[in-house]
């Protein structure tokens, strides 16, 4: 394939074939135009289309990175970690990450749907925590993604960036044993083929069980209490 008939799919296969974790930095613009066969002008023009698409963002100075641009004041949600507790994050989690399970089974496109395959795929053949971790929050924004709803995008970005500025990871780290990783593998499946099928209901399902469960394994005593809360909310946002 000739790479300049079509510029902006070419660069597109070639970001998804480095299959990147969330906001990883591309290579520099001379190495993409030389892997590329692209004048810096073609390359920038396509980069820019991309980047309204939000698939990448850039930073003047620092380079192009994979997925949305962070919002300008992540800092004050990461501050915000100070008062509040894995507990609540997980209660917000619950509320929130179903909708968008069900929202994504209704618009999600097979893009996404690889994307969120991709990330459950490198989560599951990570040996590291810090490397799995982030393949896990990525196939959670993968999702997100997969709404094509730029508020609840955002909020969901929000959210993820108090639960990332917590103890959470240290508290996951702790108490995720290669039992409940294989359940996770399975969990993930789930969501996604319930995505896959279009089933709204199942999406919604899927994606509660799943955080019943990380709920339950990281928060043991307090599951019951935090759980019955989390349904009196929804059964009064229905």
């Amino acid at each position: 394939m000739n790479p300049r008939r079509r510029p902006a799919s070419h660069l597109e296969d070639y970001i998804e074939n480095l299959e990147l974790m969330p906001q990883s930095r591309l290579p520099p613009e001379r190495r993409l135009c030389r892997e590329l066969a692209m004048s810096r002008g073609e390359l920038r023009k396509q980069l820019s289309l991309l980047e309204a698409q939000g698939k990448i963002w850039r930073h003047v100075g620092r380079g192009t990175f994979v997925g949305n641009r962070p919002l300008d004041r992540m800092d004050e949600f990461a501050a915000l970690s100070t008062h509040t507790n894995p507990a609540e994050v997980m209660q917000a989690r619950l509320l929130m990450e179903p909708g968008l399970a069900r929202i994504a089974a209704i618009h999600a496109t097979a893009a996404d749907i690889e994307r969120m395959r991709l990330c459950s795929k490198r989560k599951d053949a990570s040996v590291d925590w810090h490397t799995y971790e982030r393949w896990d929050g990525g196939f959670h924004q993968a999702i997100a993604q997969g709404t094509h709803n730029t508020l609840l995008l955002t909020l969901f970005n929000a959210l993820n960036t108090i639960r990332e500025a917590t103890e959470w990871g240290r508290l996951r780290e702790s108490r995720l044993t290669d039992s409940q990783r294989q359940r996770s593998r399975r969990q993930h499946s789930a969501i996604v083929e319930a995505i896959v099928a279009r089933d709204q209901h199942q999406a919604e399902t899927a994606m509660r069980d799943h955080l019943q469960s990380v709920h339950k394994t990281l928060l043991g005593s307090d599951y019951a209490a935090q759980k019955a809360i989390v349904n009196d909310d929804s059964r009064a946002a229905g």
